[in-house]
This record gives structure tokens, C-alpha cells and sequence, in this order.
């Protein structure tokens, strides 16, 4: 697998991931919250290792060459994303105060990104229909290999990229709710219309 295959996966994925979406409301609220970020993203991330190790094991290939499969797996997420961009939109995250009381455990923020990133259809999308298109299967190493590499590259930058948004939402939001509130609502719309898109390419064609 050429370098130029690693950099033109990566450039596709840092745009999916600068894409407001599911991620984005969990590491805002996370931030929003107080206290460290880190359980958030860490869960965010270990999501997206274990699709990686899935798609790696041979999953993606076998979904990507099923289309009702993966016809159906984007109609879901796209269902999904909907549902979540208008609870996002009806209820942004807002700034924590003393009288909301603890924020939960770290362990429960942990869990909770693991279920948001290895059901966001963003990511599912990435990994299961267009990892696999940046791999060579004549290239000297394993099939799983490559994919371990593209993946880690995805891992690497959503762990520094929701980092840094959760800490800006900690650090300059908590003081602004009103523009809090207004990211939230613009992340809940791109998630509406990014899944009612994937909704009406796949029930329109």
C-alpha cells in the first residue's frame, strides 16, 4: 500500500470527522459538563478500534460486496442520524451548573462514547464502504495490516481533533451558553441533513 493511499484515506476521513455529527455533540456536551474530556474521547476512540479490528478481521469486505447489506446498513444510520439531529437541535447541550448535581462516572462516559462512535453511521459508512477501496491487494503485506494502518490513522486524528473541541467547548463555552447552545443546534442540523441525504439516496434509487 503506497503512502499516497495512507494520505488520500486520511484526507477523506479528517473531513468526515470535521463534519458536525454524533461525535461532535457527545465530545461538546462532554465539555459543556466540566471536568476532563478525556473519558469521552477515550471512548470515542475505543469505539473506532474495535470497528477497525471488525472491518480488519474481514466484516468490511464482505459487507461492501453485499449491497442490500450495506443498503441497509445506511438506511439505518441515516434514520439514525436524523432521530439524533433533532434531539440534538429540541435539546443542545448547555453549560453544567452546581444544581444539575455529578455528571456520572468517568467508566459510564467511557461506555457511553464507545456506543456513539461504533454506532455512528458516519463512521460505520467510512470503514465498512470506502476503507477498503484504500487498500492494495497486491501490496507485499496483509490485507489486515493495511487495514490496521488506514485505521489507526482515523483513530489518531478524531483522538486529537475531539480533544481539542472538548477542551475548547470546557474552556471558552462554559462562559457563553448562548453560543453553546447555538453549536449544538448547528450540529443537530448537519446530522439531520446528512442522514435525511443518506435516507434519500438510498430510498429514491
Amino acid at each position: 500500500m503506497a503512502a499516497g493511499s495512507i494520505a488520500a484515506f486520511w484526507g477523506v476521513a479528517l473531513v468526515l470527522i470535521s463534519t458536525p455529527g454524533a461525535d461532535w455533540a457527545f465530545t461538546l456536551g462532554a465539555g459543556l459538563r466540566g471536568g476532563s474530556v478525556l473519558p469521552a474521547v477515550g471512548g470515542l476512540v475505543l469505539g473506532y478500534v474495535l470497528i477497525t479490528a471488525v472491518v480488519a478481521a474481514g466484516v468490511g469486505a464482505l459487507v461492501a460486496s453485499t449491497p442490500a447489506v450495506l443498503a441497509g446498513l445506511t438506511v439505518l444510520g441515516g434514520a439514525y442520524l436524523v432521530w439524533h439531529g433533532v434531539v440534538t437541535c429540541a435539546r443542545p447541550a448547555v453549560p453544567a451548573t452546581a444544581a444539575d448535581g455529578p455528571a456520572g462516572t468517568d467508566w459510564n462516559t467511557l461506555l457511553k462514547g464507545i456506543g456513539v462512535s461504533g454506532l455512528n453511521p458516519k463512521g460505520l459508512l467510512l470503514f465498512l464502504a470506502l476503507l477498503p477501496q484504500f487498500t492494495d491487494p497486491a501490496a507485499s503485506w496483509p490485507l489486515a495490516g493495511q487495514i490496521g494502518v488506514l485505521g489507526m490513522a482515523f483513530v489518531v486524528t478524531c483522538a486529537v481533533f475531539y480533544t481539542g473541541m472538548g477542551l475548547l467547548a470546557r474552556i471558552v463555552l462554559r462562559a457563553r451558553p448562548a453560543a453553546a447552545r447555538a453549536l449544538g443546534r448547528v450540529s443537530g442540523a448537519a446530522m439531520v441533513v446528512l442522514g435525511g441525504t443518506l435516507l434519500a439516496e438510498r430510498l429514491i434509487a
